[in-house]
């Protein structure tokens, strides 16, 4: 793609409140978003995510409840997706987790299996002071926000619209997660964050942002 077609794309993209609800996205274009994100990196490559794109009207409707900030996207958002991170326990250099990630998912032989585990070791416990359970929460929370940046990014670029929320109670949130209505394991998973994709209903805003000598400096 040209330059100023992907800075198109950016200046197309804003937080959608709500969406057309005529409009639906196509499976080949929303495989092609969940793709994007899939594709992302992460640290160690180990990749700390699990998305669920819930498409049901009644579980939409039950996350309203402690989602206060998702209401109108949940009533008309084409896709709704909630993006769950892996707990500490799955992610600590020696987890048994990890131990099966690097053998039958990298397919490492043994050898580098254990000189990855010691990298891991030595970047949890002394680069990043990874010695807690929500310091480890806090590291793998933010590796889930890359692949939420190359969702909306790439859905930009093929014309569709998106919205990234926070707007939601947490612990609430989680335990209806956790119900059989939608069969979530929490123990094993957080929930990082919701985004809505769909086509806007109203024009977006003017984008404004800080001018590029406030936001970067040369050294």
């Amino acid at each position: 793609m040209e330059k100023e077609k992907i800075l198109d794309a950016y200046n197309f993209r804003h937080a959608c409140k709500e969406f057309d609800v005529e409009k639906k996205i196509s499976e080949e274009d929303f495989k092609f978003i969940l793709e994007t994100g899939r594709l992302s990196p992460s640290s160690f490559g180990f990749e700390p995510w699990h998305f669920v794109v819930v498409q049901n009207k009644d579980k939409r409707e039950m996350l309203k409840e402690s989602a206060w900030g998702a209401g109108p996207k949940l009533d008309t958002a084409s896709h709704f997706v909630l993006c769950l991170t892996l707990r500490p326990k799955y992610m600590r250099y020696d987890s048994e987790y990890l131990d099966d990630f690097l053998r039958n998912v990298k397919k490492l032989p043994e050898n580098v299996i254990g000189m990855m585990k010691g990298f891991c070791e030595n970047f949890q416990k002394n680069d990043f002071d990874l010695n807690t359970d929500r310091a480890i929460l806090d590291w793998t929370t933010k590796q889930s926000y890359i692949p939420l940046a190359n969702m909306i990014t790439s859905a930009a670029m093929i014309g569709i619209d998106s919205c990234p929320m926070e707007g939601f109670k947490q612990k609430e949130t989680e335990e209806l997660l956790g119900t059989r209505t939608f069969g979530i394991d929490i123990e094993k998973y957080s929930l990082s964050y919701m985004v809505a994709f769909g086509y806007r209903k109203n024009e977006a805003p003017q984008k404004i942002r800080r001018p590029i000598e406030e936001v970067v400096s040369w050294q």
